[in-house]
């Protein structure tokens, strides 16, 4: 049977996981009508039956949903919310793009620059940016972890915030009463990117994340990376937005080790209070045994490095880890770990085991 959408135009959220999945469960608990799109069928009909259950540190409940799988899906829709994988970008949007109306628009609630292949295949007109930095996990069908409350940004990337753009921002707001509305989008797209190459490296080991924030001598690994895709930033003249407990100024190639040293702990401060310890992109390799976004976050930053005569060594050092462990050729360990911090630290190495 084909659903509809009704006459109250629900928003479309295409990939109910861990953004898309805790928007949703918040927005139909808030009355906002909304229909969730997955290709997980257990989890659309968790969703659709006897609920999405949301728990965690922050908040706790069970929220039925709409759900469909994509080839359930009849009709268009004026606001689609994209939160799949980077990865999944371009498949999900030949799926979709039939199903969004002449005047709709994307929101893409992902990682990474896709933005850029949202609005090459739909259309920059109908394309809008969003930054989130709050932390959850998709645990299982109808099953969600939030761990942690984080930055909502949203703005077009044009930086020319039209009446939409309002109106998304107040429908963020029902999920996080701080949500921003900014007319630099790209800049909190490319400071979040400077985080996520610090993520990844955290991803190479078991040892959590305020973990691996906590060491200094684990230091010149995340500074390396921070520090090269900032390298890219200026290069591309983009200006970074800082956001909760973060500063991406502080691995500009002018900053103190000592600034950056400071923004390090104060990251490690963050997670050690967040109920998700480890990154998303851990869970990827540790737990579902899948493909990561590397391809998809890092590998743009090496691209318009390139591009830009600015080198990324670290980047690409860390990009070919990644693909180490997901083909099977290394596992996540200290000595993973090492390697990347000799390519970082050149003649430095750490004790063995890091302790």
């Amino acid at each position: 049977m084909k659903l509809k959408p009704s006459p109250s135009d629900p928003i479309l959220i295409w990939g109910g996981g861990a953004i898309g999945g805790t928007i949703a469960a918040y927005w139909a608990r808030a009355g906002v009508p909304v229909l969730l799109v997955d290709v997980v069928r257990e989890h659309v009909e968790a969703c659709r039956t006897t609920g999405l259950r949301i728990e965690g540190p922050i908040d706790s409940f069970t929220q039925r949903i709409p759900a469909a799988l994509p080839a359930e899906l009849d009709g268009t829709f004026s606001r689609i919310v994209l939160a799949v994988k980077a990865q999944n970008t371009a498949s999900a949007l030949n799926d979709l793009l039939p199903h969004l109306a002449a005047d709709g628009f994307i929101l893409s609630a992902q990682n990474g620059l896709n933005e850029i292949i949202i609005a090459d295949m739909a259309g920059s007109e109908r394309t809008m940016g969003c930054y989130l930095g709050f932390a959850s996990d998709w645990l299982g069908p109808g099953q969600i972890l939030y761990g942690g409350r984080g930055e909502v940004v949203v703005g077009e990337i044009d930086g020319q915030n039209r009446p939409r753009a309002v109106e998304m921002h107040r429908l963020l707001t029902l999920f996080e009463p701080n949500a921003i509305l900014t007319d630099n989008i790209w800049g909190y797209l490319w400071s979040k990117l400077c985080l996520a190459s610090m993520l990844f490296a955290t991803a190479l080991n078991h040892d959590d994340m305020p973990t691996n924030f906590a060491d200094p001598r684990r230091f010149p690994v995340f500074d390396r990376l921070a520090r090269e895709v900032m390298a890219v930033v200026r290069a591309r003249n983009v200006t970074p937005q800082p956001f909760r407990n973060f500063d991406p100024m502080a691995f500009m190639p002018e900053s103190e080790e000592s600034v950056a040293r400071a923004s390090v702990a104060l990251l490690a401060l963050r997670w050690s209070n967040s109920g998700k310890k480890h990154s998303g992109f851990w869970r990827d390799m540790a737990v579902r045994k899948r493909r990561t976004e590397v391809d998809h976050l890092m590998g743009p930053v090496a691209e318009f490095g390139t591009h830009a005569g600015v080198d990324t060594p670290a980047i690409r050092a860390l990009i070919g880890l990644v693909h180490d462990i997901e083909d099977g050729r290394r596992e996540q360990s200290w000595d993973t770990f090492q390697v990347l911090f000799d390519q970082c630290a050149g003649e430095s190495h750490l004790p063995q085991g890091g302790r």
